[in-house]
């Protein structure tokens, strides 16, 4: 019959190898840090199910938990080739799960799943969520400051109130997702593909959306101060009430998109606008250069020009929309 204090010690040293602590190995099985407290003290043991994970965990096999095992054993498979610890990575799999004030700051090498979880107040500062699926997921209040989360899959979601500041959002997809009130401030979120989904009140502050998509989405409230959008596509969507000061327009095209409470400054430069409505929108001290419009609506008296440069092409574009275009001058080719 197995002994509860040698198992209790077995678990204690393996745990001590791999520099893990109670409450980290706590995390990983889904328990409370009293129970593995408890189990190295000898007062209980884990059940076959617990045991299985608990060895894949600590990197030894469910040999190491029998009386005739040789402790130094657990040396011997630590200390294999090379190409063995490479190769042998955790599993992690914390989908549906309920997941309140948890700090998983610093997490690496995290390819796998948070589906279908509740995720509120969390820290995931400076983690590796690199191909990161969450699918189903409610996040409320959690912190992703600096981490990776590239090539990453949003799908079904609703995220509130978290942090994304400086993160690496690069190629990642959304899709029918809810994003309210989030900050993504200085956050790469380029090449991504925003899809049938709703953002807004959220902080944009100088991201980089380099050639991202945005495909039946709505965006309304958000500030984009200072964001790139060189080579974004807005298509079939919606683009209301947002802030746009000293954002960069370079290739960027709005089709079929609703326009609304925006106000344009800077520099437009190769942009396209095609059967837009416009309503509320106004181009103030901005500079339009070789860009497009196409039977795009100006709503009477919604759309002005004040104090705008153009040059003579984009006037061109301009003029069979009949809206005042007295505030634009035409520059010299």
């Amino acid at each position: 019959m197995l002994s509860t204090k040698m198992i209790g010690n077995k678990i204690a040293e393996a745990r001590k190898k791999i520099n893990t602590s109670q409450v980290q190995l706590a995390q990983l099985l889904f328990i409370s840090p009293q129970a593995v407290g408890k189990w190295e003290r000898g007062e209980s043991m884990p059940d076959i199910t617990t045991f299985n994970r608990l060895a894949e965990i600590l990197g030894v096999d469910l040999n190491y938990f029998s009386e005739n095992f040789q402790s130094g054993a657990i040396e011997v498979r630590q200390a294999g080739t090379p190409s063995e610890k490479q190769e042998r990575k955790l599993s992690w799999d914390m989908s549906q799960g309920n997941w309140v004030d948890a700090d998983f700051s610093g997490l690496k090498n995290l390819h796998e799943k948070f589906s279908s979880s509740n995720m509120q107040r969390c820290k995931f500062i400076g983690s590796d969520l690199s191909e990161l699926l969450l699918k189903s997921n409610n996040l409320d209040s959690c912190d992703f400051s600096d981490s990776d989360i590239s090539n990453s899959q949003i799908r079904a979601s609703n995220l509130d109130n978290n942090l994304f500041k400086n993160s690496f959002l690069k190629e990642a997809k959304i899709l029918k997702s809810y994003i309210r009130y989030c900050d993504f401030s200085g956050s790469d979120i380029s090449s991504s593909q925003i899809q049938s989904s709703h953002l807004s009140n959220n902080l944009f502050k100088g991201c980089a959306f380099k050639e991202a998509e945005f495909l039946k989405s709505h965006l309304e409230g958000c500030d984009f101060s200072g964001a790139d959008f060189t080579g974004v596509s807005f298509k079939s969507g919606g683009f209301e009430n947002n802030k746009v000061s000293d954002t960069v327009w370079n290739r960027t095209s709005f089709i079929d998109t609703h326009i609304a409470d925006i106000v344009f400054d800077g520099t437009l430069e190769d942009c396209y606008f095609e059967n837009c409505v416009f309503d509320w929108v106004k181009f103030q001290n901005a500079t339009l250069t070789n860009t497009f419009f196409k039977n795009n609506t100006f709503k009477r008296n919604r759309i002005q020009f004040t104090d705008c440069k153009a040059d003579r092409i984009t006037y061109e574009f301009l003029k069979p929309g009949k809206a005042d275009l007295s505030g634009i001058t035409v520059l010299s080719s």
